[in-house]
């Protein structure tokens, strides 16, 4: 066997392969031998069928087969042994003709090289990075979230906006009088801050233990089928027929009571003593702000750093032909009429791939296992932080992070990350940070312009 190696051009090559026939004839006589074992013709027993019958019916198959299989290992054993940065997969030329009369062999493919891309990354590169400014009202607010989180509902005398009122529900004829056999809800409930319609919501803003209002329930919820069904406790095929007013005489209003200022809404919020009065509330409040819009700084960064570094990478060529013919193998949906729309969208994906491998090759970027445990530590982090500061000890978090890591699935996910971390970690490392303190409103307007 042969192999040409010629390349065309920067991206492009050819490889020829000649194969001769005593490159696979002992290996088509040996495949021929074990059908003769296992496939008994008619005539004679399994094992002892000529040879002869042998190649008449199954010679052309087999041969076919093998000289196919040695030809793809070949190339697969060259692109291997040679280190090739090969993009898509050889393409045959279209003159690759199997004649099965034929005793050798000359097979042609085309193959795209991966370009070499220079990444650029260093200090002459300039990549801003914003920081988002915490104030005290920022502060504040989430002091009030937190107050509302770990607060306890109990009775009320006023309506507020999250308020859960109970009352009895009694629908009324259009002149407004209670209809009589009309439907009557003893134990009725309504949270008025989920009305989808502002005013009826407004029909219950400052009402008090006693009051009545009158509403329409249908107009509430936008006529929901589900919804009408749960508030007046009818069945859904019966909702149509009951959208008119209906009065709620409210009984009893279920507020929602801040948590009080001490040490065990402290705990709860921050962390077991972290805090111990109010100023030092604020303090630790700021610190978590901070830190959540650490991510958000972050992820703006890899934006604005893969852009940097696509501008200085500039037009990279590509084997276009190739991984076009590549594609449509993969994807039954896409064909010659609309391979180049859809190229043209994946285009910028793949020289970016490729400018991460450059970043991944030059400044020798692995992922180990510590690397896969701080990917699912904060994942099981986000996953628990719902329950509170009490559930994410760190014993907590090490055993569910082991225990994640257990799925493959989940640990090439992790994987995936944990290297695009990694790679904007160092492009933040090497590279000269323009930095730049901004509002949050001023930063979420940097996502407007796009």
């Amino acid at each position: 066997m042969n192999l040409e190696f010629n390349k065309l051009d920067n991206v492009n090559a050819e490889l020829t392969v000649t194969l001769e026939e005593k490159d696979y004839a002992d290996k088509v006589k040996k495949q021929l031998k074990e059908i003769g074992k296992n496939r008994p013709e008619p005539g004679f027993r399994a094992g002892h069928v000529p040879m002869a019958l042998l190649e008449k019916k199954y010679g052309a198959s087999v041969k076919y087969d093998i000289v196919n299989r040695e030809i793809a290992d070949a190339i697969y054993n060259y692109i291997r042994e040679n280190k090739l940065r090969v993009l898509g997969q050889p393409v045959a030329d279209k003159d690759n003709i199997f004649k099965e009369d034929e005793p050798d062999f000359t097979f042609k493919f085309k193959v795209g090289l991966a370009p070499e891309i220079e990444d650029h990354v260093g200090k002459d590169m300039k990549v801003p990075y914003y920081t988002i400014k915490v104030t005290d009202d920022m502060v504040d607010n989430e002091i009030t979230a937190l107050r509302k989180r770990f607060g306890v509902q109990g009775p009320g005398e006023e309506t507020e906006p999250d308020a859960v009122i109970k009352g009895i529900i009694s629908e009324l004829n259009p002149d407004g009088s209670v209809k009589e056999d009309g439907i009557v809800v003893d134990n009725g409930i309504l949270a008025p801050i989920h009305f989808t319609n502002e005013e009826q919501k407004k029909l219950f803003e400052g009402k008090h233990p006693g009051d009545v209002v009158t509403f329409n329930p249908a107009a509430s919820c936008n006529s929901n089928v589900t919804e009408l069904s749960s508030m007046l406790n009818i069945d859904k095929e019966d909702v149509d027929n009951h959208k008119g007013d209906f009065n709620f005489e409210i009984k009893e209003i279920i507020v929602l009571k801040p948590a009080e200022l001490d040490q065990e809404f402290f705990d709860n919020a921050v962390g077991k003593d972290k805090a111990h009065n109010e100023e030092e509330l604020k303090t630790a409040v700021a610190e978590l702000i901070k830190n959540q819009l650490k991510a958000d700084s972050d992820y703006r960064f890899t934006i604005d750093a893969r852009q940097a570094v696509e501008k200085a990478v500039g037009n990279v060529e590509l084997p276009e032909d190739v991984l076009k013919n590549f594609l449509m193998a993969q994807n039954e949906q896409l064909n010659k009429e609309n391979i180049d729309e859809e190229f043209t969208k994946i285009r910028q994906q793949l020289v970016w791939d490729l400018t991460k491998d450059e970043i991944i090759e030059r400044f020798k970027i692995e992922v180990n296992e510590e690397d896969l445990l701080n990917e699912a530590r904060v994942a099981v982090y986000h996953q628990l932080s719902q329950y509170g500061p009490q559930s994410l000890t760190e014993g907590i978090l090490e055993h569910y992070a082991k225990e994640v890591l257990k799925d493959q699935k989940n640990r090439d996910s992790f994987e995936r990350n944990a290297l695009n971390r990694k790679v904007f970690d160092v492009i933040k490392e090497n590279v000269t940070l323009d930095n730049k303190e901004l509002s949050l409103s001023e930063f979420r307007q940097l996502y407007a312009k796009a």
